[in-house]
C-alpha cells in the first residue's frame, strides 16, 4: 500500500510508516491539480495545511482509505465527502495538546507580568517599576471554552496556580478534577480570563464579537490558541480600547490563509489590525502554540500508528 506526503514532517512518521511496510512517495511542492492527477494512486494521504481536500479531490482519490492531518484541526478537509467516500481521516491533538497548553499559559503570564512591555522598555533604556506592576494569576477564575484535548491540557496547568477554572463545551459530561463545566452563560458571569480551545466550526467562527464580549461581567483577559476565525478583529479592538478586554495574547489571526503561513491574503492591511499590532496589552505569536520540538515528533508518532492501525490489518 502507497502514502503520499504533501507535506515535510518529523522523519519519524515515514520510518513508522514504511517499517509496517508502507509505501511512501513526497510531493511537497506540486499544485493542487497535479496531485488531483495521482491520488488515484494511493491508499493513505498524510497532509498539514497546503491547500483544501475538498470534494473535488476526493472524488478523484479512489482507492483513498485514510487521511491522516499532522495537528489537531481537520476544517481543510471536507469530512462529509470523506465520510460518503468510506475515507477515515485522523488528526493528533494528543501531540501537540501539551504545548498548546503551555504556550497559552506561557501568553497569560507574560501579559500579566507586562513581559513583553518591559523588556522592550530595559532595551530602549527606560527602567519604570511602578508602570509594569504585574498581576498574580493565583487564586483568579478562568473560564476554558473547548473542553477537549487543548482546553483540559490547559486546565492542568492551572492546577498549580489555586485558580478558579470554569468549562464550556457543547458536549455534555466533559468536565473533570481541573475544571468545572457550567453553562456559558455562567462563565461569562464569572471569568475574568478566557482561553479558546474551540475548533473552527459554524458555531465558532466569529463567536467572540461584541455581543458575546458584552455579556461579560467583569473585565478579562483573552487567550486564543484555537482558530482566529473564532475572534472578530474589529469587535476585539474596540473592546481593548473601551476596556471591556483587559489584554490579549493572540497565537492566531482572523487574517491568516487557511495554510497558516500568511498573515492574510490582501496587499494592504486590514485597519483593525494596523490597530491590533500597535496595542502594547497585546501580545502576538505566529500561530506557533503548537510547534515546539517535541510536538513535531508526538504529532508524527500519532499520525503515523494511527494510519498503520488503519491499514496493516
Amino acid at each position: 500500500m502507497k502514502i503520499l506526503h504533501l507535506d515535510s514532517n518529523h522523519e519519524i512518521l515515514e520510518q513508522k510508516l514504511g517499517a509496517a511496510g508502507l509505501h511512501n512517495d513526497r510531493e511537497f511542492k506540486a499544485s493542487k491539480e497535479e496531485v488531483e492527477k495521482i491520488i488515484h494512486q494511493y491508499d493513505g494521504l498524510v497532509v498539514r495545511s497546503r491547500f483544501p481536500i475538498d470534494k473535488s479531490f476526493l472524488q478523484k482519490a479512489t482507492r483513498l482509505r485514510c487521511i491522516g492531518r499532522v495537528g489537531a484541526g481537520l476544517e481543510n478537509i471536507d469530512l462529509e465527502v470523506a465520510e460518503a467516500l468510506n475515507i477515515t481521516c485522523y488528526n493528533a491533538p494528543e501531540g501537540n495538546r501539551n504545548a498548546v497548553a503551555e504556550h497559552a499559559l506561557g501568553m497569560l503570564l507574560s501579559l500579566f507580568n507586562r513581559l513583553h512591555t518591559a523588556d522592550r522598555e530595559v532595551r530602549q533604556g527606560t527602567w519604570n517599576r511602578e508602570s509594569n506592576r504585574g498581576l498574580e494569576l493565583d487564586g483568579k477564575t478562568v473560564g476554558i471554552i473547548g473542553y477537549g484535548n487543548m482546553g483540559k491540557a490547559f486546565a492542568k496547568k492551572l492546577k498549580g496556580f489555586d485558580c478558579n477554572v470554569l468549562c464550556h463545551d457543547i458536549k455534555p459530561g466533559v468536565g473533570d478534577s481541573y475544571a468545572t463545566q457550567v453553562p456559558l452563560e455562567e462563565l461569562q458571569s464569572r471569568a475574568t480570563i478566557l482561553s479558546l480551545h474551540t475548533p473552527q466550526t459554524s458555531l465558532t467562527t466569529g463567536m467572540v464579537n461584541t455581543a458575546f464580549i458584552s455579556k461579560f461581567q467583569h473585565p478579562f483577559f483573552l487567550i486564543n490558541t484555537a482558530r482566529g476565525s473564532a475572534v472578530v478583529t474589529e469587535d476585539l479592538v474596540a473592546a481593548l480600547e473601551m476596556g471591556r478586554i483587559l489584554g490579549a495574547g493572540l497565537d492566531v489571526l482572523e487574517y491568516e490563509k487557511t495554510s497558516f503561513e500568511n498573515l492574510y491574503t490582501d496587499q494592504e492591511m486590514p485597519t483593525a489590525l494596523k490597530k491590533l499590532l500597535g496595542m502594547d496589552n497585546v501580545l502576538l505569536s505566529p500561530h506557533v502554540a503548537g510547534w515546539t520540538a517535541e510536538s513535531k515528533y508526538k504529532l508524527a508518532v500519532t499520525i503515523a500508528d494511527k494510519m498503520i492501525a488503519h491499514l496493516v490489518k
